[in-house]
């Protein structure tokens, strides 16, 4: 281990990080477990991308088949990319129907800011402040835990709002929101900018997923819309059935994008993403802006694709998504009772956690004690992480084939681990 981090460092450069205390080497993957280069077995409560299971066979053979039979690029003609963007775009209502396949989600919402510039000819966006959307020069601004020290002025270009937080701050119905929302908005045209477009994740995954009402969002959709911008929805991390109540976690949300952009499950680990959009915004962009991808939306790429859409389809994963959701949720409320630090439990589907504490009564974020359930998890053979406002909340979103069984050895280890991990200490 002490070799390899080296060769990291020599290699890859400084400040490259990895997970846990004792960084895990990972040399195998099947299903939900993975293991290590020691053959140790690690239940994924991690990884999100890996959606329809690490080496999901499926998935394998349809990326072997195309890989031995055809790999290009979109400027030749190919079935492959057009039948999976009329399939995928099937999920999505009215006139979300053309698409746009990229390699990752950063370019993809790179793409979907340009495609409001392009719309509203202004350049001002609205995010909240506690998201990640990315890693190119203007989306790398819309973060607030990876702030970039240079970026060629663009964070001028942002305006962050206060991240909904159901624990903490009272907003049933999404109003307060769509006033800071509004407030940003105004910011942005009083500066000469001009507003755009509103970003967000649908489910709030990096704001530690608070629990809202189904149509939370709307008002803001429409402060955005009122003000001539577009409403665009991150579901990179949200989407193909993760929220399990829907297959989009903007449907669960009430509303309609403008701009919907996809990433990290659409191949399961295969570098394959997305924008999916309305005709009138596609023909816009497209003339603004030329825009080429030599790997997006290669055959290989649309192949996996079709895969793991088959794969939701097939194994009802986003069924089990709900389903085990809901027995999360009440198992982590079963273990709020007996182990004051937990001080909220929230689920959205296939993604769950507990957020910790160190009263109660004050609703202190306790992220030292977060950190250390984490590695403590770890070591006992369990990978999990943590994200949120207060960077305090068991982040949970494992593979979509997680099951009951599964979710007994999560629990008990969590168990465990809350009875050895003295707070105080």
């Amino acid at each position: 281990m002490t070799d390899l981090m080296a060769r990291r460092r020599a290699l890859l450069g400084p400040n490259m990080s990895t997970f846990y205390d004792e960084p895990v080497h990972l040399v195998r993957g099947e299903g939900v477990w993975l293991w290590d280069a020691e053959g140790r077995r690690y239940l994924d409560c991690y990884n999100n991308v890996a959606h329809v299971g690490h080496c999901n066979p499926r998935v394998v053979e349809a990326l072997c088949r195309q890989a031995g039979t055809l790999n290009t690029h979109t400027r030749y003609l190919h079935e492959g990319i057009l039948d999976y963007v009329d399939r995928l775009t099937a999920t999505f209502a009215e006139p979300l129907k053309t698409a746009i396949l990229t390699c990752t989600g950063s370019e993809a919402n790179d793409i979907a800011l340009r495609m409001a510039e392009a719309m509203t000819g202004k350049r001002g966006i609205v995010a909240t402040d506690a998201t990640y959307h990315g890693n190119t020069a203007l989306v790398s601004h819309l973060s607030r835990s990876n702030v970039p020290e240079v970026g060629f002025g663009l964070g001028g270009l942002i305006r962050h709002v206060e991240a909904p937080d159901s624990y903490r701050i009272p907003d049933p119905d999404g109003q307060r929101f769509a006033a800071k929302v509004e407030a940003a908005v105004a910011d942005l045209e009083r500066s000469g900018v001009g507003f755009a477009a509103l970003i967000v994740c649908p489910l709030f995954l990096n704001e530690g997923f608070p629990t809202q009402a189904e149509g939370w969002l709307r008002p803001a959709a429409e402060v955005a819309r009122r003000a001539g911008g577009l409403l665009i929805c991150d579901e990179v991390q949200s989407g193909f059935g993760r929220s399990g109540s829907h297959f989009w976690a903007h449907q669960r949300q009430g509303v309609v994008p403008d701009v919907v952009t996809l990433g990290k499950p659409m191949g399961n680990g295969h570098p394959v993403a997305g924008v999916v959009t309305s005709e009138a915004v596609m023909a816009r962009f497209r003339t603004a802006f030329r825009y080429f991808n030599t790997f997006g939306g290669n055959p290989v790429s649309c192949a996996v694709a079709m895969a793991v859409l088959d794969e939701v389809e097939a194994q009802g994963l986003q069924g089990n998504a709900r389903r085990i959701g809901t027995l999360a949720a009440a198992r982590l409320r079963a273990l709020a009772e007996r182990f004051p630090m937990i001080g909220d439990v929230r689920e959205s589907g296939m993604v769950f956690g507990a957020e910790f504490v160190t009263d109660r009564a004050a609703k202190t974020p306790d992220p030292a004690y977060a950190d250390r359930v984490v590695n403590a998890m770890r070591d006992r053979g369990v990978l999990l992480s943590k994200l949120g406002r207060h960077r305090n909340t068991l982040k949970i979103r494992p593979p979509m084939p997680f099951g009951a069984e599964h979710l007994d050895i999560l629990i008990g280890t969590l168990e465990a681990v809350l009875t050895d991990l003295d707070p105080a200490a």
